[in-house]
């Protein structure tokens, strides 16, 4: 294990509780030392983390992981033998296109679950109980590896989902790094205005729930906008369109008319149902 942050210290704590044994490194050594306790056991470096591994999990923000299969392929390559690498990032392509270039063994992974908060303590073996974990098929295939990373999915509770690294960032720009930047303008917006003090006031859960997103990892968020800058672009020119739209009606002398229609059809579809 590669990083031992929220998630990967939720799927050290999940594979040690099966009964795997996990060794586990981080550049400061402080998730590693305090996961100790938990049947993980600390490594000094990389190359002591991976020699002998069957599975080794990179659990570190999108540009870290990058990183990390450049210095797997290169400096621990003998290290890594014939071990089956697999990452928990939030993006897909850039990763899985990454350790083809480097010819690393290797299986794009993402467990659909994660909190705001970071580090080791705040991991839960649980958190990834009956959600979505997207696994990349290997090309060429590779049945083992995929199978492999499909045993550490079982353990840890959670429901595979086999995509493609692009049906997955395309995906995952609307639901998740959309929202991310969404949350951060939003933040950016009324966070500076001269009312900023009397409003904070009065915030509830409403704005505590719209800049959730906002509040986590900057680092984390960075290499997840800069990875999957693409689909997100896209999926930002519709929201502007959509914005235009939303100051057309409320300028129209129909307003109450016209925001009723679109607040109910924005809850159908939320609910399901097609336009």
């Amino acid at each position: 294990m590669l990083g031992l942050g929220l998630i990967g210290g939720s799927v050290a704590r999940a594979a040690s509780a099966a009964g795997w044994e996990v060794r586990a490194w981080t550049p400061s050594g402080v998730g590693p030392a305090r996961a100790a306790t938990d049947g993980i056991e600390p490594a000094g470096t990389p190359a002591e983390a991976v020699r002998g591994a069957e599975l080794l999990v990179l659990a570190a923000p999108p540009l870290a992981c990058l990183d990390l299969l450049d210095r797997l392929a290169a400096e621990d390559r003998d290290a890594l033998g014939d071990a089956v690498v697999t990452d928990v990032a939030s993006t897909k392509v850039a990763i899985v296109e990454r350790a083809r270039a480097r010819d690393v063994r290797f299986v794009g992974g993402h467990p659909l679950a994660g909190r705001e908060t970071t580090g080791y303590d705040t991991s839960d073996p649980g958190l990834f109980v009956d959600r979505p974990w997207v696994i990349v098929p290997t090309d060429p295939a590779d049945a083992e590896a995929e199978a492999r990373v499909e045993s550490l999915v079982a353990i840890c509770g959670a429901v595979p989902r086999r995509m493609t690294a692009q049906e997955h960032d395309r995906a995952v720009a609307g639901i998740s790094h959309l929202p991310l930047l969404l949350s951060a303008a939003l933040a950016e917006t009324v966070a500076v205005a001269p009312d900023w003090d009397v409003a904070r006031e009065l915030a509830a859960g409403g704005w505590a729930g719209m800049t959730r997103l906002a509040r986590g990892d900057p680092a984390m968020g960075a290499g997840i906008l800069a990875t999957n800058r693409d689909e997100v672009f896209e999926r930002l020119a519709l929201i502007r369109a959509t914005l235009e739209s939303w100051a057309a009606d409320l300028a129209a002398p129909d307003v109450d008319e016209r925001v009723e229609r679109r607040l109910t059809r924005a809850r159908e579809l939320l609910d399901g149902e097609r336009p």
